[in-house]
């Protein structure tokens, strides 16, 4: 279980301001909060529409699931949009993820480049190399530290499929602790049998690097993983520190 629901309040008072200037809003999003909804309930959008009521679109360029933590870029002209979605084209629109996965790993793949379809049986699913409407997705993934019982993974997607790195941990045979869609394990055995379980699918966006709209040079944010992420990394034998470690 995820705990009980936290209501509108809770969820969006814990919402972050990363980075603002007169073209992008970063936002770092808790688990538990989605991105967008069709109906009225809390969502990241809402948020950045109340703490941004000046911007002339506020437009998220990038989505993460619910369960999912980390950094969110809003666009706030036409203009962002227009050169984000340029960027994106480039490949110079560039996110890192932090993810625990069971260990031992396999030995893994620098990239992944498969197609990701549809479930036709679920629509909320994905499929590699399969399902209906298939698009082109690739993503890196490479190991930052690994103990007896767990792995920090590092995650940069090429493109933006949903579930992207989800699925593509999971194909590859390092699927997330806590993502039981996609086969990952929501508990985890210690040999001196204590049981920790994931509260939630453990990935979160810890970086970002755009173009800087309107001037030259990048715009760098990061967010450190929440305190659920340390915690059970810490509990199955991670130094923490390693989460804090530069990154590019």
């Amino acid at each position: 279980m995820l705990g009980p629901p936290m209501n509108r309040d809770e969820l969006e008072s814990k919402v972050r301001i990363a980075h603002r200037d007169d073209h992008l809003l970063i936002l770092e999003k808790p688990s538990g909060l989605p991105t967008t909804r069709p109906d009225e309930g809390p969502c990241l959008v809402r948020v950045a529409r109340a703490l941004d009521r000046d911007a002339e679109l506020n437009h998220p360029t990038s989505r993460l699931d619910a369960e999912v933590s980390g950094l969110v870029t809003f666009a706030r002209t036409r203009r962002a949009n227009e050169a984000l979605e340029e960027a994106r084209a480039r490949g110079d629109y560039r996110r890192l993820y932090l993810g625990l996965s069971p260990a031992p790993l396999p030995a893994l793949p620098a990239r992944v480049e498969t197609e990701i379809g549809i479930d036709p049986r679920d629509p909320r699913r994905r499929l590699v190399n399969g399902g209906r409407d298939p698009k082109r997705a690739a993503s890196r993934i490479a190991v930052r530290v690994e103990t007896p019982h767990v792995a920090l993974l590092e995650l940069r997607p090429e493109t933006g499929r949903t579930h992207q790195l989800r699925v593509h941990a999971a194909h590859v045979g390092a699927p997330l602790l806590g993502d039981v869609v996609y086969g990952g394990a929501r508990r985890v055995t210690l040999p001196n049998g204590a049981v920790l379980r994931a509260p939630r699918v453990m990935l979160h966006c810890a970086r970002l690097e755009l173009p800087r709209v309107g001037g030259e040079g990048t715009v760098v944010v990061t967010a450190p993983p929440p305190e659920d992420f340390r915690k059970l990394f810490e509990r199955l034998g991670g130094d923490v520190s390693a989460l804090d470690q530069p990154c590019g």
